[in-house]
């Protein structure tokens, strides 16, 4: 299991960013040659949005490298939250592509055009489709290990490209079979409409990063279940909060232990209880206050309690 996930984690975010950027540029030539051989509408929206891919791409890497800079005096949390503008800005360059694709389908579908050589052109297409699921592949179990918000987004997208691409095969394919020329603008309008929601749901998940949003009910669980194993009469955990920032993981809580205990033993269980959350929940950053059990700290919020 170990060998399987090392070449991966050899795999860092910035190398496959890298990868994208050069597989978009490759793609733009393979589909842009698709479309100027067949005169495909479908295959000129699948161009435009590997366009997308390349500008998605290029912003992602430098969101990513900016990510990676450690706390400083005016950043004393890191940079991590800066994949998701990455995530973002990849949702909106799409919803930008889905309207261009929109207005150029609508001229076609009040103006069918025939197509040419759609043999060859529906080849490309495939040819270009192999490369971005292929890479698209690798980014998602990359993006896992490594827990890249930008990284997702950008094997998202490139999924979304592949099953566009799919689309439009099948409906250029049924254009040239049945000569139903008016298929080809609805095949391109059908292709707009697929990658304006995946364009939706980037934006989404970046606003829910960048509010800071609590971390997944799974991760919750393991934190509670790592606590567990320091239950005793004496100790107590409560007020517990966490949030996620790109890559890092945060958690605050309050640990009640009796007053009689000296400062140093009481320190020494509260960094045991951190090292067991650290080493439970890869990329978490534990801060616990220390609190006699006698004594409460309120809020005014019940629902921060655990």
């Amino acid at each position: 299991m170990a060998m399987g996930m090392l070449p991966l984690r050899f795999l860092t975010p910035q190398r496959l960013l890298w990868a994208s950027v050069m597989a978009a540029v490759v793609t733009i030539v393979i589909k842009t040659a698709a479309w100027s051989i067949t005169g495909s509408v479908g295959l000129l929206s699948d161009a435009m949005e590997s366009l997308v891919n390349l500008a998605s791409a290029a912003f992602a890497l430098l969101m990513v490298t900016i990510a990676k800079r450690p706390a400083d005096a005016a950043h004393p949390y890191g940079h991590s939250k800066a994949e998701y503008f990455s995530s973002g800005f990849e949702g909106i360059l799409i919803i930008g592509a889905a309207g261009a694709i929109l207005w150029a389908a609508g001229h076609r579908l009040l103006d069918p055009q025939p197509l040419t050589e759609v043999g060859l052109g529906l080849a490309l297409s495939v040819l270009s489709s192999l490369i971005n699921g292929l890479l698209a592949w690798v980014m998602l179990r990359a993006a896992a290990i490594h827990r890249s918000v930008a990284l997702q987004a950008d094997a998202r997208h490139l999924l979304t490209d592949v099953w566009t691409s799919a689309g439009v095969v099948v409906g250029v394919g049924l254009v040239a079979v049945t000569g139903w020329l008016w298929l080809d603008a609805v095949v391109a309008i059908g292709v707009a409409l697929n990658i304006l929601r995946e364009g939706g749901r980037l934006v989404w998940r970046s606003s829910q990063g960048l509010m800071d949003e609590a971390l997944e009910p799974e991760v919750l669980a393991q934190i509670q279940a790592t606590l567990h194993e320091f239950d005793h009469p004496t100790i107590r955990f409560d007020h517990l909060s966490t949030r996620q920032s790109g890559q890092r993981r945060f958690l605050d809580l309050h640990m009640h232990m009796p007053a009689s205990w000296t400062l140093g033993r009481a320190a020494a269980v509260r960094a045991s209880v951190e090292q067991a959350l650290m080493s439970a929940v890869p990329g978490l950053r534990a801060t616990i206050q220390l609190l006699p059990s006698d004594v409460e700290a309120h809020f005014g919020d019940a629902d921060d309690l655990i």
